[in-house]
């Protein structure tokens, strides 16, 4: 559908009528929290949203783990809560680094090995919350991957994230890429602006951060404390492999840094086979969001993985930190 959201063609004018009922359904939700006819459930301890408004990955998932680092780094105990997309458990769950993606979902695994932070899951994120809050009682904020729309949450601050891909058409689905019309961004605390994303709401007024990812080494699928520089990849056989929001991203990459890839794409969350990376010969090169679920296979070739780290301009932490504590920013 992404090809159709990138333009008001023919096939999105005919399904615009019903992103105009997807809207007003939206409205009314959201009317409903407002007016107490629907509840939201609120914890002890703030709580941190990092959503985006329109369907698939703006890089959320990368944001959270700076967020979770940053704060950890100001004296901050934070704890991470997601839906645990495509995981099977219907359940509240711990997830640890070990935990099998399948189950609890990549993302959660991939925050939890990355940041040493408690990570619970859960389709009811107020449980999730107060399941972690027991386990974990000295933890004092939490941050929750996606989840913008997930009133049912009282959140003190959200964040929404948006990549280059932008809004697109600017309507609402199934027209659109967008699960809330724009007028929603009037009531977020702030835009963050992934790579060469521009602000879709600049009369809004909203305070804007840039975000810009970066690798530089990889690490050996398996054997972590085996790091590879790009120098020592040049002129092999190398398959990148992406089951990202976009793909096009890690590949892009890669090739800034000097990478001559055979790209991979598939669809995000995808559940890998060993037929998926069935090539010849060569290495393969992925992404962390990937690692957890490739880690599960027996493979054949090497598996090389390029950890991301996300940069913001200016400083995010401080923002949540002075928005926390009932301070005005800087």
């Amino acid at each position: 559908m992404v090809a159709v959201w990138r333009q008001r063609g023919p096939l999105a004018c005919l399904l615009y009528p019903v992103s105009l009922v997807f809207r007003a359904l939206v409205a009314l939700r959201r009317a409903a929290y407002r007016a107490g006819l629907m509840q939201s459930h609120g914890v002890s301890v703030p709580v941190v949203v990092v959503g985006n408004l329109t369907v698939g990955g703006s890089g959320k998932t990368p944001l959270v783990i700076h967020l979770a680092s940053a704060l950890r780094a100001r004296g901050r105990r934070p704890g991470i809560i997601s839906r645990g997309y495509r995981g099977t458990t219907r359940l509240v769950s711990r997830v640890t680094a070990d935990s099998d993606p399948a189950v609890v979902g990549d993302e959660p695994v991939m925050l939890a090995a990355s940041t040493g932070c408690p990570v619970f899951v859960g389709r009811d994120r107020p449980a999730a919350a107060r399941a972690l809050l027991a386990a974990h009682p000295d933890c004092d904020v939490l941050l929750s991957d996606d989840g913008l729309q997930h009133y049912r949450l009282k959140r003190d601050l959200e964040l929404a994230v948006f990549d280059d891909r932008g809004v697109m058409n600017g309507w609402c689905l199934p027209a659109g890429p967008l699960r809330e019309p724009l007028t929603r961004l009037a009531q977020v605390d702030a835009l963050v602006l992934n790579g060469t994303a521009v602000s879709p709401a600049p009369t809004l007024g909203r305070p804007e951060f840039s975000m810009r990812l970066e690798g530089k080494r990889l690490y050996r699928l398996g054997a972590p404390q085996s790091i590879c520089g790009v120098a020592d990849l040049i002129g092999g056989e190398l398959h990148a492999v992406a089951g990202i929001g976009a793909p096009q991203r890690f590949f892009d990459m890669l090739r800034a840094m000097g990478l001559d890839v055979i790209e991979h794409p598939f669809s995000d969350h995808h559940e890998y086979f060993v037929d998926d990376l069935a090539f010849a010969g060569g290495v393969v090169l992925t992404t962390e969001k990937d690692a957890v679920k490739l880690a599960h296979l027996s493979l054949p070739l090497p598996i090389w993985v390029l950890p991301v780290t996300a940069h913001l301009n200016p400083d995010l932490a401080e923002f949540v930190l002075e928005k926390l504590n009932g301070c005005p920013p800087a």
